[in-house]
């Protein structure tokens, strides 16, 4: 048999050309006796009849169709977990996600901002595999947009990004509340959202116990294997007893360099690390405690920030979503954001609590 077509659709049920395409679009602003729509609904089933998902969109005045536009996320090995959430919570919206990876190129980026748009879709979700400041591309202006794990600085757009600070803060908690005074933080040195955030919330958690801030024990190194290695000497020289790592992978570092010095983690250095890469945290040995980032809630609150704008009139979430939330049932609501200039909404960065700390 071949290709069935909405002419067979129609002659099957009893119905006209015109019915039976209200009926399998279900567009509402027509009036069609709900068991005629069942009946032709049912036939077109039967039939195997696929309807055209743009001409359905057009009857039905929405596409159920949400863009997202990244430049990495999709390749990088643990902020997948951000579409993983965005997918998630578009499904239980009744809405499908669809998913594009420029890898930063900015002709693939063009392309899937015109396909996308060509597909009607109700609005796009724009990430970036790192936290951080961006130019919006100007196909963004054309539709209604959110952007997830990056912002803009004149507060054009709607953003969901990571709570830095809160995060700094929890990990240098996390030492103090056992029992350690004297914390270094091995920090990368170029400035950006994590970098200043996490050294903002190091020195809050200090001043909140009443430890004096020393610069000296801030030590600036590479957020990598390497540049962990090479801090150790610092830290040690340092008198510190406990060390926040920038992240994970510096926390690795730091354990290799301590292992090859006969130190031993957490016997003679307490180590909280900042991501929980899996990969790397999870199987360190001791296993490493880290501050999470909030990758797949990123997802999750991205996609009710955009179908909240779509919403205007429910309550507010304020510009702080700092409620640690395991999975998106606990999650806020996300009502209309209010703006332009938009505040960024912050998400928790969770504690995962591993074998890296020794109370003193």
């Amino acid at each position: 048999m071949g290709k069935v077509t909405l002419q067979d659709v129609a002659k099957a049920a009893g119905v006209s050309i015109a019915t039976a395409s209200w009926a399998v679009n279900d567009n509402k602003n027509v009036r069609i006796p709900e068991a005629t729509r069942r009946k032709v609904r049912k036939v077109a089933d039967r039939l195997g009849y696929h309807s055209n998902a743009l001409a359905r969109g057009l009857a039905r005045g929405r596409s159920d169709l949400i863009g997202f536009v990244s430049d990495g996320v999709a390749t990088s090995p643990f902020a997948g977990q951000v579409i993983q959430g965005a997918q998630d919570e578009a499904w239980r919206n009744g809405k499908i996600l669809l998913v594009v990876d420029t890898d930063g190129n900015p002709t693939i980026e063009r392309k899937a901002f015109a396909f996308m748009l060509e597909h009607q879709v109700e609005g796009v979700i724009y990430s970036s595999w790192v936290h951080r400041s961006i130019v919006p591309p100007a196909e963004l202006d054309r539709i209604t947009s959110v952007l997830v794990n990056c912002f803009d600085e004149q507060g054009r757009f709607p953003a969901v990004v990571p709570n830095e600070l809160q995060g700094g803060r929890t990990a240098t908690q996390l030492l103090i509340d056992a029992g350690h005074r004297r914390i270094a933080f091995v920090n990368d040195p170029p400035i950006s959202p994590a970098s200043v955030g996490r050294l903002a919330g190091y020195r809050q958690a200090l001043e909140e116990s009443g430890i004096e801030y020393d610069p000296r024990l801030v030590i600036a190194a590479g957020a990598d294997q390497e540049g962990g290695y090479g801090a150790a000497g610092a830290v040690l020289a340092s008198g510190a007893t406990a060390v926040f790592c920038y992240n994970d992978r510096a926390s690795m570092g730091l354990y290799d360099a301590l292992r090859e010095r006969g130190l031993r983690v957490p016997d003679d250095l307490s180590v909280v690390g900042f991501d929980n890469q899996e990969v790397i945290s999870a199987h360190l040995h001791p296993a490493l405690t880290t501050v999470g980032l909030p990758q797949y809630d990123l997802g999750v609150l991205g996609v009710r920030a955009l179908l909240a704008l779509q919403e205007p009139g429910a309550d507010r979430v304020g510009d702080d979503a700092d409620a640690g939330m395991p999975d998106a049932v606990g999650m806020p609501d996300v009502a209309e954001p209010a703006g332009p200039p938009y505040a960024p909404l912050l998400v928790a960065c969770p504690t995962v609590m591993r074998d890296s700390i020794k109370p003193r």
